[in-house]
């Protein structure tokens, strides 16, 4: 099944849902449109059960996404209220994809710039290709880089690398990338979809229960301690022990064969 526009593509295979930032031209630079639909592929990958994790890439060979397509800026930015219309889109965009909650993956090759920092940041793992290249160019077009964006930037990578990655706007190469933290891994252009392939079936083979209720314990574990839900912790806690899936992982274990989960 495919959920395309022009320059986004959804597509499922499997238990994994593929989402592809299809604007090659310009780098995968990110135009209104694709904001939106983000939106809609995310809601629709969410709302099926048989989809497991979510993998963001970008189409070619030239880039994940290279930032914002600054070439539409005239027409959709060109005074203060399409400014804000084009704010309330991408900004609301950038926060479906830090809401999801399936285990969402960004394959990266190419450029990984600005925007598509933010992008690739708003994943739970990052897998790179070693021609990929990593940075922030916020310094040299004097604009502030979004909160949430360096929120999770200085998460991965601590205040004194954020900073200098933010104030030098250099560029990061993926040996450096996965040393600091920045990605999961650097592997050889040849390998990076097996690579990810093989996380996502991985995940795809687990206990969804237990794979939500990490998911939103490291979620809580980000946000201030005033605002963590620890209500909610446990009650995603007892949901596991309580399950038929956890009553299927201890016989799977005992019996010595794989577990198959149905999620409940």
């Amino acid at each position: 099944m495919q959920l395309n526009t022009e320059k986004m593509i959804g597509e499922k295979e499997g238990g994994v849902g593929w989402m592809t930032f299809n604007n090659p031209a310009r780098r995968n630079a990110m135009a209104l449109e694709m904001w939106s639909a983000v939106e809609a592929i995310l809601d629709e990958f969410e709302s099926d059960d048989a989809i497991k994790v979510i993998v963001m890439k970008g189409a070619g060979d030239k880039a994940f996404v290279s930032g914002a397509d600054i070439s539409e800026f005239s027409e959709r930015r060109n005074n203060a209220e399409a400014a804000a219309e084009y704010a309330r889109i991408s900004e609301g965009a950038r926060a479906r994809l830090l809401a999801v909650k399936k285990p969402l993956i960004a394959m990266i090759q190419g450029y990984c710039l600005g925007g598509g920092m933010a992008v690739a940041m708003a994943a739970d793992m990052r897998f790179a290709s070693d021609d990929s290249q990593f940075g922030i160019p916020a310094a040299r077009l004097s604009i502030a880089y979004g909160f949430d964006g360096l929120h999770k930037l200085v998460h991965l990578v601590g205040p004194a690398l954020a900073s200098e990655i933010m104030f030098t706007a250099r560029r990061v190469e993926p040996k450096e990338a996965q040393r600091i933290g920045l990605i999961n891994r650097a592997v050889p252009l040849d390998d990076l979809e097996s690579t990810v392939r093989e996380v996502a079936d991985a995940i795809c083979r687990n206990a969804p229960l237990s794979i939500n209720a990490s998911k939103y314990t490291i979620g809580q574990i980000l946000t201030d301690k005033e605002d963590r839900d620890y209500d909610e912790i446990k009650r995603l806690s007892k949901m596991c022990f309580d399950s038929d899936d956890y009553k299927e992982g201890r016989e799977a274990f005992m019996e010595k064969r794989s577990p198959v989960f149905s999620g409940s």
